[in-house]
């Protein structure tokens, strides 16, 4: 295909908007003890443990015991397999019911946390949040949720997607950087605390940023926490704070 024409095609649609009837059950073909459902879990779990670098229908067949064929009869293309996934995950989320007496910055803090903890458990998850729509059923609930806690703040309408984007993006950046130094971690085979200790001594010893290490003693020292988890947790409360104390002094400026 020529590159003009490639540029002419429309952009992919979501698999949650095509009209092709949900894939089950048995017969036409279809392999015994296979589903959606099912196909989806272990795509998950293929990606938890391997990466999505590593993902590939092949691989998925070989896990399931079955054919790539096979795998296609329940969906379409890579691509729709991954925005199963993606939304599949989101389904851990533990929201909030915002149309409880509940403060909204405690569910807002609520909903910024557990969106945290979906970006670790999940490294994954931080680029296809990026590349796909994400309006699947567990997505959606979750956006849905979000609105209407930033509804309860009392800000005006027009500043709600800006507070929305100030906090769920810094917790998606967050998030993703705290999964990669995770991922590093194992990959060499160490605890976060012990890559931590190898990295701060690697760059102390280097000449190039063993003055930048110098100059933020004072600042590593006032952070505080013994290990690698207190640290990060202490400096996501306190940004989330920083946020919730900018929306508040939103509020109050009218």
């Amino acid at each position: 295909m020529a590159k003009d024409d490639a540029a002419r095609q429309p952009a992919r649609a979501s698999v949650w908007l095509t009209d092709q009837a949900r894939r089950s059950g048995r017969g036409g073909g279809q392999p015994s003890g296979l589903d959606r459902e099912r196909i989806t879990e272990v795509t998950v779990r293929l990606l938890d443990a391997e990466g999505l670098a590593k993902f590939s229908m092949r691989r998925l067949a070989g896990e399931l015991n079955v054919t790539a064929m096979s795998v296609y009869w329940y969906v379409d293309t890579k691509d729709d397999l991954l925005e199963l996934a993606l939304d599949s995950v989101y389904g851990e989320l533990r929201l909030p019911d915002p149309e409880t007496d509940e403060d909204w910055r405690d569910q807002l803090r609520t909903l910024a946390h557990e969106y945290r903890t979906l970006l670790v458990r999940h490294p994954w998850l931080s680029p296809l949040a990026g590349t796909y729509l994400n309006i699947g059923p567990n997505s959606l609930a979750f956006t849905r949720v979000v609105q209407r806690v930033i509804r309860r703040t009392g800000l005006p309408a027009h500043g709600m997607t800006g507070a929305i984007s100030a906090v769920f993006q810094f917790v998606y950046g967050y998030g993703t950087i705290e999964g990669h130094f995770t991922a590093r971690s194992a990959d060499y085979g160490m605890t976060p605390d012990d890559y931590f200790r190898h990295s701060m001594r690697t760059v102390t010893e280097s000449p190039t940023t063993a003055e930048v290490i110098e100059e933020s003693k004072d600042i590593m020292a006032a952070r505080g926490g013994d290990t690698v988890e207190e640290m990060l947790e202490r400096d996501f409360a306190f940004a989330l704070d920083l946020l919730v104390a900018g929306i508040e002094a939103m509020v109050a400026r009218g």
